[in-house]
Parts: C-alpha cells; structure tokens; sequence
C-alpha cells in the first residue's frame, strides 16, 4: 500500500495547504502564537526567532517542517515529530507573571500553537476564495488532529470542526496578550534581512506582514497596538481574493511547490 504520509489524495488539507497563498497564513499562524504569553515567551527564551538577523531562517525551518508533516511520508513525519517533541521536552522558559518555570511542551501553549495554526490556514483560504464548504472546512479542522499528534498532543483535547475552533478561541481570549518584552513583528519585517536569493522580495515583506495582520480578528490587532475596523477587514478580504486570482494565471508547474505538485497529480488521479 502506498504511503501518502498523515493527509493523503482525499484529505481537505491536500488541497488547502498547496496553494501559495498560504504563505499568508504561515505569517498569520506566527501572529497568532505570539498573543499566547507561554507560547511566545517560549520562544523569546529559546531561539534567535525575534533577532532580525535570524528570524527567517526560523520562519523557513518552520515552514519545512509544515511541509514534511503535510506531505510527507509516515516515516518521515514520525522523525520530524519526534525531533520536535524531543526539543520541547528538553527546553524550559521563565514566566515572569507567575514565577513559573515551564517545559516547552506545556500543553497549553501548544494547543494554542495548533489552533493559530489550523485557524489561519483556513480562514486565509476561505477569504482568498479557495472553494471549501461548511462541512469541508469542518473535515479540515478534524484532519488537523493528526497533525496535533505529530507534536505531542492528544487529538481529542484539540478541535475537531470549526465551531469547536471558535469556542476554544473565544474561551482563551482572556488570557492573550503581547507580551512587553517582544520587538513588535511590523518593526521587524522591515529590517529582516533575507537569504540571498530572496533579497528581491525584501520590498513586499512589510507589505506581506502586514496584509497577516490584516486577517487577523479585530480583537487581535488591538492586542497587537493595531487599528481594527471594518475596513480593514474588507481590505484584507479583497487583497486576498486579488492575490490568489493573480497567483493562478501563473503556470501550475511554477506555480506550487514540488511536493504541492505531486499532490495535486495524485488527487487528480
């Protein structure tokens, strides 16, 4: 039997994570994990992420590691989760608020993590006009459980449809926030040095940055220090829906990435 990883050719998630608008919502996902204090503390306390110099290559690691768990192999997924859950078990961070001294792996911050992620890229997909009914997008979410795993999560303890999504959203609202001792992330796109080979998109960075905080809920940019209106939201919306549109007058071998590629083929298959 072939082994087409924890999605496969009939999984919602093949065909939402493939389209390159979801470099979007890899920004927002980041967005999303800094209003989580542990969360976001976790990672001041333990990578480069917030030392411009640094922070993409994180954002690209990431995005690897997004992308083995996406496409990936069962095989290759397990050494990836477990190369994850094994850093997380071994890393601790300070909370100043409470005196506490937490492991990475606080479930928690991780749960949070997972939501962010899940919700962004399915509400970027959505708004870019990525065709998905009520009851995909719900299939989507409920895929997501396996993902949960591959970090050390059980899949009940974490959304299994979108309205679960909302209330676990609404019910952690209270507790968010962004934390005082973090260089705001619009300040940081600006400066963010970049691989050579992308130095030519250097001048859409802010642009792209900014369109993440866009998408976020109004309640999530006035935690960021951000004007939240409805224009705003409708900026967001039609910006989206622009960029996808463009992105697909582009040619589909250029277009998607390589394993994106390969997915479609076999979906279509």
């Amino acid at each position: 039997m072939t082994d087409h990883g924890i999605f496969g050719p009939r999984s919602v998630t093949w065909r939402v994570m493939g389209e390159p608008i979801q470099l979007v919502g890899g920004f927002r996902a980041l967005l999303m994990q800094g209003l989580h204090p542990r969360a976001m503390r976790g990672v001041l306390q333990n990578s480069a992420f917030m030392d411009p110099s640094e922070a993409w290559s994180r954002f690209v690691r990431t995005s690897e590691f997004v992308g083995v768990r996406t496409y990936g192999t069962c095989a290759e997924v397990e050494q990836a989760g477990r190369r994850v859950r094994k850093i997380h078990a071994t890393l601790t961070a300070y909370d100043p608020d409470t005196g506490v001294t937490f492991r990475l792996d606080d479930p928690a911050a991780l749960r949070w993590v997972h939501v962010g992620e899940v919700d962004s890229y399915l509400t970027v997909a959505r708004r870019a006009g990525v065709r998905l009914s009520d009851d995909e997008a719900d299939r989507f979410v409920a895929e997501w459980r396996r993902a949960a795993e591959v970090v050390g999560l059980e899949p009940q303890d974490v959304p299994g449809s979108v309205a679960e999504l909302r209330d676990y959203i609404h019910a952690e609202r209270p507790g968010l926030r962004f934390v005082p001792e973090a260089a705001h992330p619009l300040r940081l796109s600006v400066n963010a040095p970049l691989p050579r080979m992308l130095t030519p998109l250097k001048p859409a960075l802010p642009a792209l940055t900014l369109l993440a905080f866009a998408t976020l809920p109004r309640w999530a940019r006035r935690l960021y220090g951000l004007p939240a209106t409805p224009v705003g939201d409708l900026w967001a919306t039609a910006t989206l829906r622009t960029l996808h549109t463009g992105i697909g007058l582009v040619p589909a071998n250029v277009r998607y990435a390589p394993a994106a590629r390969r997915a479609r083929r076999l979906m279509a298959a």
